[in-house]
């Protein structure tokens, strides 16, 4: 009876994300994008020295946001083995590509970055993080539809573009 409780435990915290546990895959090599004078067309994965740079630097600034990119942005944190996060990065993609000079869609896996995540307090995954140029970033936890990410784009990031 116990190693059968152990295995819907063990199932249930696979397929429900909400913790850091699992393994985490290497990213490959064409996954990884990084940000060129070239066009964005998709998602590129932070590590948190890029992190620092281009989003918000918590180390010199640990009171107040301070946002430091040109455009706004959707921070993603996922890992490789969870499903929700696999059900939306396609979308994130899609909004990259259909977003593309007007918004960054940065991705921070947990597994690898877990300093991010815990300065953001990230507990359950995918949590995405809507950060427009001016004003405080938004957080939503879990996957979300296609029409909710570009509703949150329209009335958070772009709310002049609609």
């Amino acid at each position: 009876m116990k190693k059968i409780l152990s295995i819907a435990c063990a199932a249930m915290l696979i397929t429900a994300c909400g913790s850091f546990s699992g393994k985490a895959e290497p990213a490959s090599d064409t996954a990884k994008t990084e940000r060129t004078g070239q066009q964005q067309e998709k998602a590129i994965h932070l590590t948190k020295a890029q992190f620092l740079e281009k989003v918000y630097n918590y180390e010199a600034y640990p009171d107040t946001w301070k946002y430091e990119g040109d455009k706004p942005c959707i921070i993603d944190f996922y890992a490789s083995w969870c499903g929700p996060c696999k059900m939306i990065a396609p979308i994130l993609e899609e909004l990259a590509a259909e977003y593309d000079g007007q918004i960054y869609i940065y991705k921070i896996n947990t597994e690898e970055e877990r300093e991010l995540a815990a300065a953001f307090g990230i507990q359950s995954i995918p949590t995405l993080l809507f950060v427009p140029v001016d004003g405080r970033p938004q957080m939503a936890r879990g996957a979300m539809p296609k029409e909710s990410l570009v509703e949150a784009i329209k009335t958070v990031l772009l709310p002049d573009s609609k």
